[in-house]
């Protein structure tokens, strides 16, 4: 069932995720290219907003801030996860993986390994953290206006 809550935990996450891509930008190696990577994130980012903030928002201010950690955490994971799946299949292409299970593994490699550029980058972590609190703030004050 649409509401507010879940429109603007849409937008205010698509928003979180895009600039926690911006503040990534400078941490990949020089010449890397990122094609549709603020997008992408973008999309995840309204989407979690959407399916996991709009649900869990009305419970109270308390519960919003642990729902924005949560929904930032989300965000992250999906993110991750569609970059490194994306990665591994163009890898793949290219014969660098000798099977599934090798596949598979690079999988999780890189999503360790990106996982840790995000983790290692503090502007990008604030924003990405302290900007879902501050989503999931908005979020439970418009459920509560707008109930």
């Amino acid at each position: 069932m649409p509401t507010a809550a879940k429109l603007v935990a849409a937008l205010l996450f698509a928003a979180v995720a895009w600039f926690t891509s911006d503040a990534l930008v400078p941490v990949f190696p020089e010449g890397t290219n990122l094609g549709k990577f603020t997008y992408v994130n973008t999309a995840i980012g309204l989407l979690a907003g959407w399916l996991v903030m709009g649900r869990l928002a009305g419970e109270g201010y308390g519960v919003a801030v642990a729902s924005g950690v949560r929904t930032s955490a989300v965000l992250a994971f999906y993110a991750l996860l569609a970059h490194s799946i994306y990665e591994m299949l163009r890898m793949a292409t290219r014969l660098r993986f000798d099977g599934i299970m090798d596949a598979l593994t690079g999988t999780v490699e890189l999503m360790a390994r990106n996982g840790l550029m995000l983790v290692t980058a503090p502007v990008a972590m604030g924003i990405l953290v302290g900007g879902g609190i501050l989503a999931a703030i908005v979020v439970e004050f418009i459920a509560h206006r707008w109930n």
